[in-house]
């Protein structure tokens, strides 16, 4: 992993002459993301993650952190004991340049030692998935992460609206694969990263991948363009 991602944050942190993102995917053309909306407060944020944070309660580990702004604010706002990781390097010095204090380059899979009260998936947090048959495996983890009365705060999108649709209504989706797995590709600089894979879950088939591993699924809240938030518990 070259880490553009997190380069681009470090960038923009320390004024090192940042770029927009170019992001691809297997169904959509690039597209420019200004790095700067990974730096967002709490008024800026959609909705969604308002909610999500709001709801955060007692230890939480916020997966993917990024930027760290979802960390900052129930560190510095909501006053909790805040956890925040990321498999980028650069992503995590910025955080802990922002003054996180606990935050760490980690991959969730190999995350031990401690539970939580609140764990936070955001900006399409069932992304790390990668595609629908390892979704049981992160599930299994998060499971084992919660502390007794805890919940995972997650977020997606149904992505059925970017697929054809014939005169029958049908959509025109791969017959052979879940049509929410894509492959992702992020350039930065004039460098690509290695591409990776990337996975959209609709509600209902994250409803039944948590009743299959022992997790109560419940809708928290739904956004304008097809996303979600979902809360998990034992």
């Amino acid at each position: 992993m070259k880490d553009l991602f997190g380069k681009a944050i470090l960038d923009y942190q320390t004024n090192n002459t940042p770029e927009d993102l170019i992001t691809e995917t297997t169904i959509s053309e690039e597209d420019e993301m200004s790095v700067t909306y990974l730096f967002r407060n709490f008024n800026e944020m959609p909705a969604i993650e308002q909610k999500a944070l709001q709801m955060a309660k007692g230890k939480v580990l916020d997966i993917g952190c990024g930027a760290g702004s979802h960390s900052l604010y129930l560190q510095n706002e909501r006053k909790l004991e805040t956890t925040a990781i990321d498999i980028s390097p650069n992503a995590i010095q910025v955080c802990q340049l922002r003054g996180l204090k606990n935050a760490f380059v980690q991959d969730i899979l190999t995350f031990e030692n401690e539970k939580f009260d609140s764990i936070l998936l955001l900006m399409n947090g069932t992304g790390i998935f990668g595609t629908l048959k390892n979704t049981p495996k992160f599930l299994q983890k998060l499971k084992f992460l919660l502390n007794p009365g805890g919940q995972i705060l997650i977020d997606s999108s149904d992505i059925i609206y970017m697929f054809d649709e014939d005169e029958d209504g049908a959509y025109e989706i791969p017959a052979n694969v879940y049509y929410g797995e894509l492959e992702f590709t992020i350039s930065y600089k004039g460098e690509k990263e290695d591409t990776f894979p990337w996975l959209y879950l609709d509600y209902n088939t994250l409803q039944n991948a948590a009743n299959d591993n022992g997790l109560q699924c419940e809708l928290i809240s739904e956004g304008e363009h097809y996303d979600y938030l979902a809360k998990l518990s034992i």
